[in-house]
């Protein structure tokens, strides 16, 4: 993130849903991956889309892109805008006990290293 980011936070609860990038005379929202959500629009819509879209993606299935360039089932841990963190989807997705492997990604999403689970 660049300091031109504005943070949009979720009016129930605060909860840190995005940014709000400005782009000429109009603003662009991205999502907590770093991903462009619209295109060019006025700050309202791009309010709009990042409330639209919430935080339940996180929750979703990724695919990491391995050094051998195979790619492996993933889960989003955390984002920061620095990294995000990762472990394996072994199926026993927030099972208590039993060792996790860990993984990061840069800070935005590059689709070539981190991409959404077909």
């Amino acid at each position: 993130m660049t300091e031109t980011h504005i943070e949009h936070r979720r009016g129930t609860d605060r909860e840190l849903v995005g940014w709000i990038r400005p782009s000429g005379e109009d603003f662009v929202a991205v999502d907590l991956l770093g991903r462009d959500v619209t295109g060019e629009v006025d700050w309202l819509d791009a309010e709009e889309a990042l409330e639209e879209l919430g935080i339940g993606y996180l929750a979703d299935a990724y695919e990491l892109r391995l050094e051998s360039g195979e790619w492996l089932r993933v889960r989003v841990t955390e984002v920061t805008p620095e990294t995000i963190g990762l472990t394996v989807d072994d199926g026993a997705f927030n099972v208590i006990g039993g060792e996790k492997q860990l993984y990061s990604a840069r800070f935005p999403l590059d689709p070539n290293e981190l991409r959404p689970a077909a």
